[in-house]
């Protein structure tokens, strides 16, 4: 991982499709992708940010997304 691969919040926000507002609250919130605090500086890896996306996948809107090992293959 090299620094080229952090994202600040704004770019973060951005591929989320979110707003900058709702990345700061969530982070306040303890929820959201993973994030590094490096001194005062908030940054996103794109790896964090790929396994948040990945971990949003449902099967319905009624799901909770707790396991779903029964659908593994």
């Amino acid at each position: 991982m090299n620094a080229l691969d952090f994202k600040n919040t704004a770019e973060a926000a951005k591929i989320l499709g979110l707003k900058k507002g709702t990345l700061e609250v969530w982070r306040y919130q303890g929820k959201g992708p993973l994030f590094h605090k490096i001194g005062r500086l908030v940054r996103y890896s794109e790896a964090d940010i790929e396994a948040f996306i990945n971990g949003s996948r449902r099967m319905s809107t009624s799901d909770t997304g707790k396991c779903h090992a029964d659908t593994l293959g």
